[in-house]
């Protein structure tokens, strides 16, 4: 999930390196606030999505094919991400264990008082609208000027730079984005890449915000 809303300021904690350090969490003044922006920026990826996909007669909507074997696969393909969320929360050192710190403090307490219903349909409209611009007009267009393997990757490292809260999570990201596009190849179908990429989120974020306890500071240097 893209995140929004980030000032222009940082403030870091002292312990954490400052080259993985993202702007500090914005205060929006309300829950209903940040929900109404993720919404809006994750809407927006659907309309950029359905526009680009029309401009190069590519449309997104059509790689998406209603299949039960491919919602099945998309759940189970949730699973290997949230087993990778959780080994990497045990991380407490290094750049892992920064990002962890930066989750603490920044995507935590954006969505932190968010109920369990806005944390779902943020990730679902974050799910559709990623994959439809990543995976369904990005990494074709991508595949079409230079094959599978360097439009894959390429479309994935457009994917992770966009994520690049530090550049650890850029990495991260990068790599689901070749794990999201190699759905698409294997199945032919945006549907699996979407249900995993929403029910990783919403899992996430409720894992995040609900039960994860923070892991210690990591040490500097």
């Amino acid at each position: 999930m893209l995140t929004y809303g980030m000032d222009d300021e940082p403030s870091p904690p002292t312990s954490i390196a400052s080259q993985d350090l993202p702007p500090a969490a914005p205060n929006f003044g309300s829950d209903s606030k940040i929900v109404r922006l993720a919404l809006l920026f994750e809407g927006a990826l659907v309309v950029l999505a359905i526009l680009a996909g029309w401009l190069i007669k590519l449309p997104p909507w059509e790689q998406v094919r209603w299949r039960v074997h491919c919602v099945a696969i998309g759940l189970v393909a949730a699973v290997p991400m949230l087993i990778g969320l959780w080994f990497v929360r045990r991380i407490r050192r290094g750049p892992i264990g920064r990002l962890n710190a930066v989750v603490e403090d920044f995507l935590v307490p954006l969505f932190a008082r968010c109920t369990i219903i806005e944390l779902a349909l943020i990730s679902a409209v974050a799910g559709l609208g990623e994959e439809l611009l990543f995976r369904g007009v990005l990494q074709p267009v991508l595949i079409g000027w230079f094959g599978t393997a360097i439009g894959l990757l390429a479309a994935s490292a457009v994917f992770g730079l966009l994520h690049s809260v530090t550049p650890t999570y850029a990495i991260l990201a990068t790599l689901i984005g070749v794990y999201f596009g190699g759905l698409v190849l294997w199945t032919e179908n945006l549907l699996p890449p979407i249900i995993a990429h929403g029910v990783y989120d919403f899992a996430a974020l409720v894992y995040l915000t609900r039960v994860a306890v923070p892991v210690s500071r990591p040490e500097s240097g």
